[in-house]
């Protein structure tokens, strides 16, 4: 996936940005929810201290007005105090008016400006006592400390996100360095193992189970490749027997047209398993061999090979293209994988033609069969994935992952496509980049 997302999709799901983001996650959390309290905390303590002295101070207020029967207040810095007699409570403002017992905060506006502040009232029977209390410079020191508690915040938090990229390259040191380790690895010649380098942590313990894992699969890649050198070099002898007999038997003079033709079917069959050997045995080694090989002659054997399968089927096959037309590859490893194609051509083409076109670089085996469906297109290189059209044919299907197999190991390209008015265009082309005209139908 990917365009710009896919980097910031990547960049999520690294574990070491996933513990860069944990941390600043919880310092920034834990921070904010700590100012919040905080402030919260002020806020409630500073109004229920406000209220308790604002209480206190208007109960000595009304004891002394009893005391001196006097209604003058001294103003004492923000506080201002009011006594209202039954006389003068008509013209008290109306909301101070209706209020009980009690502290309230109180909106106002003096100069054209609001302000906020706090009313302590206490109502007798003969009469009202008012200590109001302005909260502006209170606000301008709340917002002061909001202010710096946002700092706070913001450096907390910073310092958390340094302290997650120092725990983050601590962490994931061992893990980087594990990483580099297994993909210096040559299982053909290890030296040392991955745990002896490592603490006896989960780190250490990945590293001893990576071990544990990779001496298994060695054993299995070394049991996989003895197997298969044993078995070329046993059948070898048996075909090279074969061989010989079928050599000398041909080498009569004797012999009748009929006789002489299965003989040489024997021994186009005979170089068709030792030629399938041969690749086969590259490919678990996972080893190019070298050679040089002409195309058209391999051509002109798969063919005459395959006319045998035409004895029931109003079925041609046909060369055409360049004559000599050679790669540098073993010619065991051209056979294999273009036969598979002819093989497949002649297979599922019941009538009408199959054409094997020859260039430079490349070969195309073209047939008129029934084409090609869309289940077909999906599974075509699985191995043991037999077409729609197989019916009751023989094979196991893994000819064309024998042949997407080669075509990885010799870096090839292969292309099965439906042809312009029928059947199915297989292309398989030698060089390493595709040609120009790669594009166009055949």
């Amino acid at each position: 996936m990917d365009e710009v997302l896919p980097g910031r999709h990547r960049y999520r799901h690294r574990l070491r940005s996933r513990i860069v983001l944990s941390f600043f996650a919880l310092g920034l959390s834990l921070t904010a929810l700590f100012g919040l309290v905080a402030v919260y905390a002020s806020a409630r303590v500073e109004d229920q201290l406000v209220g308790r002295a604002l209480t206190r101070n208007l109960d000595s207020y009304a004891a002394r007005f009893y005391r001196d029967r006097s209604d003058v207040v001294e103003p004492l810095d923000d506080i201002r105090g009011l006594v209202v007699g039954p006389e003068k409570r008509a013209n008290l403002q109306p909301d101070w008016a209706e209020l009980g017992n009690g502290v309230y905060q109180m909106h106002g506006e003096e100069n054209g400006q609001p302000f906020v502040y706090r009313l302590a009232v206490r109502k007798d029977d003969q009469h009202w006592f008012f200590l109001a209390y302005d909260l502006t410079r209170t606000a301008a020191s709340r917002s002061s400390q909001q202010w710096v508690i946002a700092a706070l915040v913001g450096t907390f938090s910073l310092l958390s996100l340094i302290v997650g990229l120092w725990a983050a390259s601590k962490v994931m040191r061992p893990v980087s360095d594990l990483v580099g380790r297994v993909n210096k690895m040559d299982g053909a010649h290890r030296t040392s193992t991955l745990a002896q380098h490592f603490s006896d942590d989960e780190v250490g313990h990945l590293a001893q189970a990576l071990d544990d894992y990779s001496a298994r699969l060695t054993e299995v890649v070394k049991r996989d490749r003895e197997f298969n050198a044993d078995v070329s070099h046993e059948l070898r002898t048996p075909l090279m027997v074969i061989k010989g007999a079928i050599e000398l038997a041909l080498a009569r003079t004797d012999l009748d047209a009929p006789l002489r033709s299965r003989l040489q079917r024997i021994h186009r069959a005979e170089q068709q398993c030792s030629d399938l050997i041969a690749a086969l045995l590259l490919l678990s080694r996972n080893e190019r061999g070298s050679g040089r090989t002409n195309l058209a002659k391999v051509a002109e054997q798969l063919i005459d090979a395959h006319q045998s399968q035409l004895t029931r089927k109003q079925l041609t096959l046909r060369l055409e293209g360049d004559r000599n037309a050679v790669i540098p590859v073993p010619e065991a490893t051209v056979a294999v994988a273009l036969g598979n194609l002819v093989s497949n051509a002649v297979k599922y083409t019941a009538e009408g033609e199959v054409v094997i076109r020859v260039a430079a670089d490349r070969v195309e085996v073209a047939d008129s069969g029934p084409g090609l469906s869309q289940s077909d297109a999906d599974n075509l290189f699985s191995r043991g994935y037999r077409g729609t059209h197989a019916g009751g044919s023989q094979g196991g299907g893994i000819g064309l992952s024998i042949v997407r197999r080669l075509c990885e190991l010799y870096d090839w390209h292969i292309d099965i496509r439906p042809g312009v008015q029928c059947g199915v265009v297989a292309r398989l082309r030698f060089s390493p980049e595709p040609a120009l005209d790669d594009a166009s139908p055949s």
